[in-house]
């Protein structure tokens, strides 16, 4: 799916942390096919991989985010592109919550930065 490959080379260039996306569509009381999920140590590194998500989704694909949610803090952005949603979280606010326990069920892919 070219919106994965877009959205984690984006987080990776902000050198977001812990980069999986989880396969939801088998799941069916799912409300989106992916989530992709991050963490960075800074409220300004999140609001900078989240920029620049949406930088390279138009640039690349010519998709605009849906909707988004949280970048006023930064402690935890989400944005949605309807069939993918993107979940960028502050480190210590990843940690509490465990999206990824949560959906322990999905498939997981993990990514890493080539370099």
């Amino acid at each position: 799916m070219k919106e994965l490959e877009v959205i984690t080379d984006a987080i990776l260039e902000k050198k977001g942390k812990g980069v999986c996306s989880l396969d939801l569509t088998g799941i069916g009381t799912a409300i989106t096919d992916h989530f992709v999920i991050c963490n960075a140590d800074s409220t300004t590194q999140v609001c900078a991989i989240a920029d620049n998500i949406e930088e390279k989704m138009i640039e690349k694909l010519g998709i605009k985010v849906h909707r988004t949610q949280g970048q006023e803090n930064g402690f935890w952005v989400i944005l949605d592109y309807l069939n993918v949603v993107v979940h960028i979280f502050q480190t210590e606010y990843r940690n509490f919550y465990r999206l990824e326990d949560l959906w322990a069920d999905a498939e997981r892919k993990d990514y890493k930065d080539e370099e």
